[in-house]
């Protein structure tokens, strides 16, 4: 009986040896798991940048385009074709008086033909087409580049906030499970307190509400982690099974006002709408030049060398194989142009005018834009050190009002006022901190530094 015994207090302390390891060792347990990964916000970013889908997919854009610039490079060269062709022809059938007194007699000299030849053109000039064409071609490959950047700006952007987000819930989390300790001793006490008669039923009613309601909070808290992880998993094309664990913190070292002073001083001009207005620009002038071009007289030289039967340079046709060739220069000139084209260059003129006009509106609301992000991160700055202070004083609020229920002296409603005064003084200071980076990194991508 005494062996039983020993052995089941030897059973009781693994189990409760293994139960304090689970729950003691929560951090650890999760990088133990293979589908755990520990980020810092910079290696966030850079991952969002070499792995996206999303940027992928505009990369492939570009390798197409520039594939299509080589093509408009290679338009100077000049243009080669080879030809060949054989006929082989019926007899030729004479009428006399209308369709009446036919006759049929071979074609002469032969009824078969044949012809095997080279031909090259060599543009020498044509009012500036071709380079019109390739400053187009070179315009619309800065274009796709721009995208690449745009995109991985954005998606950056986009990284750096369910990153941030994360921070906040996990701190929120780390924050209602102290709340959900407090509810906890706090109905204890309290229920002792309805036993000696000290304080009514509809105290402790009170306090279970509470309790109930942190316990949902921190139920719900844990399933937003687990929505933004996924969400920052795909995003970072990884597993969506994936836990992501922040390295850093919502008390991350943040850049000083002076440092975006500098940003505001570039007064957008780096920005990514503003720099695809200064491509549009680009574009419509080459598209300009192309119009322009079709006004202009083309010349080229042509060449071609080539075999021929049967021979019909003869009077009469020989029947037999010869071999000529030639060089020489073409002059065309569309008279046409001089009316048709007018009100071409007249509607690409108008477009041009409308980008340039574009670019100057959106340098004005780019400026407005940053100039406000600026006002606003160093209103967060300030709200940090306010956050800071208020904390403090919600806590000795909090110690002074359960002090005063547990004396009698102050009602239950009084001592969870000032829980969660408590309570919200430390979340407002995680997100005035998350809130400051955030504006940071809107900032950056407003600039075009992200």
């Amino acid at each position: 009986m005494k062996f039983k015994t020993q052995l089941i207090l030897i059973l009781i302390l693994c189990i409760s040896t293994l139960l304090f390891g689970v729950f003691t060792s929560y951090g650890q347990s999760y990088t133990q798991n293979e589908n755990v990964k520990q980020l810092s916000l910079e290696e966030a970013l850079t991952l969002a940048g070499a792995k996206n889908k999303w940027i992928d997919i505009d990369k492939t854009e570009e390798l197409a385009a520039q594939a299509e610039k080589k093509d408009a490079r290679l338009m100077a060269l000049p243009q080669f074709e080879a030809k060949a062709s054989y006929l082989r022809y019926s007899n030729l059938s004479v009428y006399e008086d209308g369709l009446g007194g036919r006759s049929s007699a071979p074609r002469y000299p032969t009824l078969n033909e044949a012809s095997l030849g080279l031909e090259g053109i060599f543009n020498v000039y044509s009012g500036g087409r071709i380079k019109a064409i390739q400053e187009q071609q070179s315009v619309k490959t800065n274009i796709a580049s721009l995208n690449v950047k745009e995109r991985s700006g954005s998606i950056k952007l986009q990284a750096a906030s369910y990153y941030l987000g994360l921070i906040r819930l996990y701190d929120l989390k780390r924050f209602t499970a102290d709340q959900l300790k407090r509810a906890e001793l706090r109905l204890k006490n309290i229920k002792t307190l309805y036993k000696n008669q000290k304080v009514t039923k509809s105290d402790v009613l009170r306090a279970e509400v509470m309790l109930s309601n942190v316990q949902l909070d921190l139920a719900s808290t844990g399933n937003d982690i687990r929505i933004s992880g996924q969400k920052l998993a795909v995003l970072l094309n990884l597993p969506q099974s994936t836990l992501i664990l922040p390295k850093d913190s919502a008390a991350m070292i943040k850049p000083s006002a002076d440092e975006l002073e500098a940003l505001v001083k570039t007064k957008g001009e780096g920005a990514f709408n503003i720099l695809r207005s200064d491509q549009s620009i680009a574009l419509n002038q080459s598209i300009l030049k192309l119009t322009r071009s079709y006004n202009m007289p083309t010349l080229n030289l042509v060449t071609a060398y080539g075999f021929n039967y049967p021979n019909f340079l003869f009077k009469p046709a020989v029947d037999q194989m010869y071999a000529i060739g030639f060089v020489g220069i073409k002059a065309q000139y569309s008279i046409s142009s001089l009316y048709q084209n007018k009100h071409k260059v007249a509607a690409v003129k108008w477009r041009l005018n409308r980008a340039e006009k574009e670019k100057e509106a959106q340098l004005d609301d780019k400026l407005q834009e940053i100039e406000s992000y600026y006002i606003k991160y160093s209103e967060a700055l300030n709200r940090i050190g306010v956050n800071q202070k208020s904390i403090q004083q919600a806590k000795s609020n909090y110690e002074i009002m359960s002090t005063k229920y547990f004396n009698q002296l102050a009602l239950l409603t009084d001592l969870l006022d000032a829980d969660n005064l408590f309570q919200g003084s430390r979340f407002n200071l995680v997100n005035s901190q998350v809130e400051a980076m955030m504006i940071y990194y809107r900032m950056l991508y407003s600039t075009g530094r992200l």
